[in-house]
């Protein structure tokens, strides 16, 4: 057997990039802690300055580009796939708010969206926000959020043009399209009015980048006169902020990964002060939303899973809550929304979406019926809480995005969009399989795999493995439009459900956090053998792929399991987790400490996180062919760590394997922000992969691919 390599050390190639060893030690707990390329980190962070950093970087760029030139053309093949299977002029399914329609648009050729209103008993389309305007003349732009006045004659937005997640607010006046002089900058998400329309009330960040503050603006005055509403003393803590459903109460929240605390503000009056819901206690996570006279919360105070609550409104505190739905353990409650008379709720049943509906009391209690049981089902956006269509958002590994209303009292599902694909898509061509791998230690990991009708004839054949095990976010069986890309390359694609997120209920998640946190890459090197000894593919022969704490999952099942991976790509990988949990400085680290653990105060966690922390446990083994990115401005996996990660692999790895390095100098953890930037870079990607499988054609100057006995 012949095993396709793509090699550092092919003749087009210059020498890649060596990073200055230059030791800095650190004592924690007995133990010292070398570490050879701390220097990358800048002293003047989040400002990226220090000239050898930045020539660096730039020089690992410079790297990339001359090992993708072989493929240029092939990734520029692939990206006019990707662009031939989006809708360029695509638009939204129009959202009722009262007496106004509201739709975003895309225009052929434009990286970003218009958002327009229209009366319901009108017909002009009139635009209030203009994103490919508002993003001239900047390398990066993303909108953070926006909300139109309860009155209608005022949008709020926030925008951040450089990735830093540090946005800036303005109100624009929708009758005279003239900007208000009221600015206000370092906040985080969307703003939320009051009822009369007249003050703002939004979070600050602070210079660690955490949301910690509520601040109430009156339109008109001063920014500097806006008052602090709330304000979380604790640095392990985000505040966020909300509006019920009911638009009457005003929800600030302030939570870590694993206990929340939510106060309430009337909307009509939110200078009264907030009231508290339930006192935080350690462990207790719950949310609330409101209808009617009542509050419907969602707790899992004695209930892993979670239960259903009601609360009066008159007294919604702890002591008056009262179930409405049990707890389960075959049943994980994710989130409510409660309308008028009506209260819809998403849950997980043995791993596979639903969403439920019944009314206040309980009765006509019923599952939505979807077209498949293997699905991403979800409540979408609906504005209006006497609402007798609640919006829904679906789709499946072979079903492309659909947007459905359904109607709470027919119980019909009505179908208002299915997602476009220019170029075509014949669901029919293409087979998904919902699968159960066992783990190590017992467990049973689901996996979902699609591929192309005959793949399974010609198997084993190149297969890609995707992961994240994290946070108690589960990675659903979702459609994409780009992955065609490698199915219709003889791929096949798989999602590894592994244990960190909540795919089968908050029990799965814990079973992959603090010290169970080695399942989650146990679990992922198990799927990758299970297909291997199911016939989907070789050992050797499947690429993995995963971002942020996926890329942490990246850098483990590297360090673990090299022989298994024909090549990995890792996004802005979180793979010096026992440095960053050790400073208490850095934006995330706080809040991290329940998901990872406190290094720094608790030596069993300094052992443990180094026990598995990818920098750390880098060693002279060969690895396989690997693509890494990161972003510069990003402030949750800060640029030094990929950096730093790949400048130890490439010291101390024993093969002749390419290792590639992309940062993006304009932007953060989403990478770059335009959607055809996007899928240029997703090209980038897949040609890498084909690359690594030899299934690439190179450009005939240049190439890019080798071989050897394997």
């Amino acid at each position: 057997m012949t095993k396709t390599i793509l090699s550092q050390g092919q003749a087009h190639l210059p020498q890649p990039p060596r990073a200055i060893r230059r030791p800095v030690d650190s004592t924690y707990h007995g133990n010292t802690l070398t570490d050879d390329f701390a220097w990358l980190r800048d002293p003047h962070y989040p400002k990226v300055e220090t000239p050898e950093i930045l020539e660096y970087l730039e020089a690992e760029n410079t790297y990339f580009d001359a090992a993708m030139a072989p493929v240029r053309t092939l990734t520029d093949e692939i990206f006019e796939e990707l662009k031939g299977r989006i809708c360029e002029d695509d638009k939204g399914v129009p959202l009722k708010d009262g007496d106004w329609l509201y739709q975003w648009r895309f225009q052929k050729g434009e990286q970003y969206r218009r958002w327009y209103r229209k009366p319901v008993e009108g017909d002009e389309w009139a635009l209030i926000l203009d994103e490919p305007a508002l993003a001239r003349g900047h390398d990066y732009f993303r909108l953070g959020g926006m909300s139109v006045s309860p009155d209608g004659n005022r949008l709020v937005y926030a925008v951040d043009t450089d990735g830093s997640e540090r946005f800036t607010l303005r109100v624009r006046d929708l009758e005279s399209g003239e900007l208000l002089p009221d600015c206000i900058t370092d906040t985080m998400g969307s703003p939320v009015w009051s009822s009369d329309s007249s003050v703002l009330l939004y979070r600050l960040v602070n210079e660690n980048w955490r949301p910690y503050c509520v601040m109430a603006h009156r339109l008109g005055q001063p920014v500097s006169d806006a008052v602090s509403l709330y304000e979380e003393a604790d640095g392990g803590f985000f505040v966020n902020i909300e509006k019920t459903q009911s638009r009457k109460w005003i929800v600030i929240s302030s939570g870590s990964h694993e206990t929340s605390e939510a106060h309430i503000l009337k909307s009509d009056d939110p200078f009264a002060g907030p009231k508290i819901i339930a006192p935080r206690e350690a462990g207790h996570e719950y949310d609330i939303d409101h209808a009617g006279e009542t509050f419907f919360i969602r707790s899992n105070k004695g209930a892993p899973n979670f239960r259903i609550l009601t609360a009066p409104e008159s007294d919604p505190r702890s002591g008056n809550w009262r179930i409405l739905l049990e707890k389960s353990p075959d049943i994980y409650f994710r989130g409510l929304m409660a309308f008028d008379g009506w209260l819809a709720i998403e849950q997980r049943v043995n791993g596979l979406d639903q969403v439920r509906v019944m009314r206040h009391d309980g009765s006509d209690d019923h599952v939505i019926p979807f077209p498949e049981e293997a699905c991403r089902a979800e409540l979408g956006e609906t504005l209006e809480p006497d609402a007798r269509q609640i919006r829904i958002s679906y789709e499946s590994m072979i079903t492309p995005g659909t947007v459905f209303d359904y109607d709470l009292e027919t119980r019909e599902l009505i179908t208002r969009k299915v997602l476009v694909i220019p170029s075509g898509y014949d669901k029919s061509a293409y087979e998904t399989e919902r699968l159960m791998a066992p783990g190590r230690d017992g467990v049973s990991i689901p996996v979902s795999i699609v591929y192309k009708k005959g793949f399974r004839d010609k198997a084993p054949g190149p297969l890609h493995l995707y992961g994240y095990g994290a946070y108690g976010m589960g990675m659903l069986p979702s459609f994409s439009t780009t992955r065609l890309s490698l199915l219709d390359r003889g791929f096949a694609f798989a999602i590894a459900h592994i244990r960190g997120g909540d795919e089968l209920g908050r029990p799965w998640y814990e079973g992959g956090k603090l010290f169970n946190r080695v399942n989650v890459f146990n679990d992922f090197i198990d799927v990758a053998e299970f297909l291997v000894a199911q016939g989907f593919a070789h050992s050797g022969g499947i690429s993995a792929s995963g971002g942020s704490a996926g890329g942490k999952l990246m850098g483990a099942i590297a360090n673990m399991r090299p022989d298994l991976w024909r090549a990995i790509v890792a996004h802005v990988p979180f793979v010096d987790v026992l440095a960053t949990m050790l400073d208490s400085t850095l934006p995330l680290t706080p809040i991290e400490w329940p998901e990872w653990g406190n290094p720094a105060e608790d030596p069993r966690a300094y052992d443990y996180i180094r026990s598995y922390s990818p920098y750390d446990n880098v060693k002279a083994q060969a690895y396989p062919p690997m693509m890494v990115t990161c972003g510069l401005n990003d402030p949750r996996v800060t640029y030094w760590e990929p950096a730093k990660w790949v400048a130890k692999v490439r010291f101390l790895k024993t093969d002749d394997n390419l290792v590639v390095f992309k940062t993006n100098m304009g932007a953060g953890h989403g990478g770059k922000s335009g959607r055809y930037d996007r899928l240029y870079e997703v090209a980038e990607e897949y040609s890498f992969l084909l690359m690594a499988f030899g299934l690439a054609v190179t450009d005939s100057d240049s190439e890019a691919i080798t071989t050897h006995p394997g």
